[in-house]
Formats: C-alpha cells, structure tokens, sequence
C-alpha cells in the first residue's frame, strides 16, 4: 500500500469522523434548545403563579385585586396604591411571558393560552384604569396587528392595543 492510498483513507476516516461530530453537535444543541424552551415555560408558569399565589394566600389581597379588577374607585386610597402594586407585578410577568414567545423560547400554541388570559384581565376596567393612569405615551409601542400579537409587539402595552382594538372591533 502506498502513502497516497493511506493518505486518501485517512482523509475518508477523518470525513466520515468529522460528520459524525457534528451529527452528534446538533443533536446536542438540539436537546439543550428544548431544555431551555421548557425552563423558560416554567419559569412563565412560576411568575404568573407567584403573583397570583398572594390572592389566595392573602384574603384582603384577593378582595383588593377582585374589586379593583371591576371597579377601581371602590377601593380606599391604600387599598387601590396596593391593587397598583399588584397590577405592576402581574404585568411584568405577562411582559416576561412575551419576551420568551418573542425570542423564541416559547412555542406560539404556548403563547396562546397566555394571550387569552391576559386578554381577558386586560380587558378589565381596573387594569384599564391602572394603565391610563400609568402609560407613559410613546409612538413605538404599538401592536402591528391585533390577529397576531406577538410577533410585532415588544411591551405590555401593545398586548393592552391589542386588547381594545378587539373589544372596540
């Protein structure tokens, strides 16, 4: 056997070698893609339920945010500065949900589910309330289509545009 043919062979061993990592490289980050997609669900899963654990957990609290939810001017000046409080931690969390679905680390049936109950207290004339009184006014913040929500929205108040465009619809 000459140098040539073992040089062609090595050269073929190390192709097929080379091929082989990299089928290996994928389905590795093929795996830890899917490890992250669930960490990020469960951690969507984990704020919402740590928010939503105080109302249970707390009976006035649970007053505050059903009341507040309805009719905000019902509630005292203290009871409303903590239903505030409560809002801000519920949309923050709602706010993280929609950076997982837009970077990808959440699939949109997932986002979905989340779409529909944030739909439905965005809708509500306390978190309505809460937002007029809060919103900060800026032209970049708007939804580009109320079907489709997420892939064109970065804030929470496009989700609440979204929201008003269909019930106004």
């Amino acid at each position: 056997m000459s140098w040539e043919a073992i040089n062609a062979t090595a050269q073929i061993i190390s192709s097929f070698a080379v091929v082989a990592s990299l089928w290996y490289l994928a389905i590795q980050v093929h795996r830890s893609t899917r490890v992250v997609k669930l960490t990020a669900q469960d951690a969507a899963a984990s704020a919402v339920r740590d928010v939503t654990k105080q109302f249970s957990e707390n009976a006035e609290l649970g007053r505050i945010w059903r009341i507040g939810l309805e009719d905000i001017n019902a509630l005292s000046p203290d009871d409303r500065a903590r239903f505030y409080h409560v809002t801000f931690q519920f949309l923050k969390a709602m706010e993280t949900i929609h950076f997982y679905f837009i970077y990808g680390l959440m699939d949109e049936q997932i986002w979905r589910g989340w779409w529909n109950l944030y739909r439905h207290y965005l809708a509500s004339p306390g978190l309505e309330h809460y937002w007029n009184v809060r919103q900060i006014p800026s032209k970049t913040l708007k939804c580009r289509t109320c079907d489709n929500p997420a892939p064109g929205m970065s804030r929470v108040s496009g989700l609440l545009e979204a929201v008003r465009r269909r019930n106004v619809a």
